[in-house]
């Protein structure tokens, strides 16, 4: 199959990136973690370096996108093949999924234990600290433009002296800084909804509602801001 290495390292990529950040959230929600309570910055540096580590490891094969809204963003501004697009987003669906099942293994113990639905539930998805959908899918949207933004322009002028990584990792930890308090800073549609899935389908003691009202929020708010930061981007450094 014609791309399939790009496909595959795209749904390797986003399960990676998912055990690494996911991976964060469990430590720091769940009561019987060692790292348990250990705040927002921590959150903050864990997915930041994590970005990093997929950029660094997937970069080279296929951009590194793992993200549903990044590669809608780079097809609207111009820089990603239009036929490709579909195959990154089901890649992307399946590396989540699979990246949240086995966050979902690995802290089964400790899922059991907790007592916190909330906790449980933002160890896999999202949670508004104050629910307004229409406020925050708007929250949604403006962090991916802020995202999308900073990334069109390392992609238009790379920084010498391999400080592209830096912007990379500041990019998404200052995001989760300026935006996590408010909606939990999903910017990835895949990253929010697949390991909802997982929480809903996969067995945890007292676990819940996985709230898919809710899911809409991080699906669309994502998408809106990655277009709009391609429609600005392209107007003001494309001639």
């Amino acid at each position: 199959m014609e791309n399939l290495n790009l496909y595959l390292g795209e749904l390797v990529g986003t399960a990676f990136f998912m055990v690494l950040g996911l991976g964060v959230c469990a430590n720091i929600s769940l009561k019987k973690s060692g790292m348990y309570g250990s705040g927002g910055i921590v959150a903050a540096c864990g997915w930041g370096l994590a970005m990093v580590s997929i950029a660094v490891i997937f970069g080279p094969l296929t951009g590194a996108h793992v993200n549903p809204a990044v590669t809608i963003g780079f097809w609207a501004v111009g820089r990603f093949p239009a036929h490709l697009v579909a195959g990154y987003i089901i890649a992307q669906l399946i590396g989540a999924f699979i990246g949240a099942l086995i966050i979902w293994l690995l802290f089964k113990d400790h899922l059991d234990e907790e007592d916190n639905q909330n906790s449980k539930l933002g160890v896999f998805a999202t949670i508004a600290s104050n629910q307004n959908n229409w406020r925050n899918c708007l929250s949604e949207t403006v962090a991916t433009f802020s995202l999308l933004f900073i990334l069109f322009a390392l992609g238009h002028q790379i920084p010498a002296n391999g400080m592209a990584m830096f912007f990379v990792f500041a990019a998404v930890a200052g995001g989760v800084m300026s935006f996590g308090g408010l909606t939990g800073y999903a910017i990835n549609p895949a990253r929010d909804f697949m390991p909802r899935l997982v929480h809903h389908i996969m067995p945890i003691k007292n676990k819940g509602h996985s709230r898919f009202e809710y899911a809409w929020v991080p699906i669309v708010g994502p998408i809106i801001g990655a277009c709009l930061a391609a429609l600005l981007y392209r107007a003001l450094f494309v001639s």
